[in-house]
């Protein structure tokens, strides 16, 4: 049995982890030294979401692709020249913060307001994929309070494959503790995902699917809606990269037992 789902991606934007990235505090609140001049790309778990949504709707005829993303809309400009040529979606673009600053329940909030808008949307075909983790926010609750928000209780996290079955069951396979899995199986949407890093690499780039996304991105863009996704009533005192600590000593011929018990003192002091 084929089903058309309708599948929302939800994905934000991250700096370029390979530029320097130096937190200070403005008269905003905290953020990162020139961070609108620093070049930005998709999410790397959004983009495992995006690109396994375009692997099911491909498989899934009829099926369709939203690309919901919170972010400053210059940033988002940019970044999207690159993504749009990797698979076919629809944006739709919110005009918002998009450091590491933010509230995980008011972005969800803003977030399930535009999916809740999309038109012609069908609850009982709804897919909403996001990512697991993030290399911004990374609070690892948006999507938990996304889905009370549109009262979707099948939520699943870590995902690294999905599999829709002949009667439409959706069989999920999710990471644990201990470095395994578990498969979960679901009778059907709607259903929430947090995807990991999925099973499918990086598609190539495609000019024509580029041109053809351009040219409903731009409009989104235009008329994207400014939300405020601060951490309301939230101070924070201090705001520092981690310091690098390196204490090197070199033993020959140490015990296994030694070893262990000296690291396990060092960490404990």
């Amino acid at each position: 049995m084929s089903i058309a789902y309708q599948i929302v991606v939800c994905g934000s934007i991250v700096p370029d982890p390979l530029q320097t990235l130096t937190p200070v505090t403005g008269p905003t609140g905290p953020g990162l030294k020139n961070e609108m001049m620093l070049p930005a790309w998709l999410d790397p778990w959004a983009g495992h979401a995006l690109y396994e949504a375009a692997h099911l709707a491909k498989n899934q005829p009829g099926s369709k692709v939203w690309l919901v993303s919170l972010g400053p809309k210059a940033k988002l400009q940019q970044v999207m020249m690159t993504v749009a040529q990797k698979v076919p979606f629809e944006l739709i673009a919110l005009d918002g913060a998009a450091g590491g600053f933010t509230d995980a329940a008011e972005t969800a909030a803003a977030l399930a307001e535009a999916i809740a808008a999309l038109p012609g949307l069908d609850r009982s075909k709804l897919l909403v994929f996001g990512g697991w983790e993030s290399a911004s926010r990374g609070a690892g609750a948006t999507l938990q309070i996304l889905a009370e928000h549109l009262g979707i209780t099948d939520v699943f996290m870590g995902v690294d494959e999905l599999k829709v079955e002949a009667d439409g069951t959706l069989e999920i396979l999710e990471r644990i503790e201990g470095g395994r899995h578990q498969v979960s199986r679901c009778s059907g949407a709607p259903a929430v995902l947090g995807w990991a890093t999925g099973n499918l690499p990086e598609p190539k780039n495609n000019p024509q699917i580029g041109m053809t996304n351009m040219r409903g991105v731009m409009p989104a863009l235009q008329k994207a809606r400014s939300v405020t996704v601060g951490a309301t009533g939230v101070t924070f005192a201090e705001v520092v990269l981690p310091q690098q600590q390196r204490q090197t000593r070199i033993v020959k011929d140490a015990a296994p037992d030694d070893i262990a018990r000296e690291i396990v003192d060092w960490i404990k002091q």
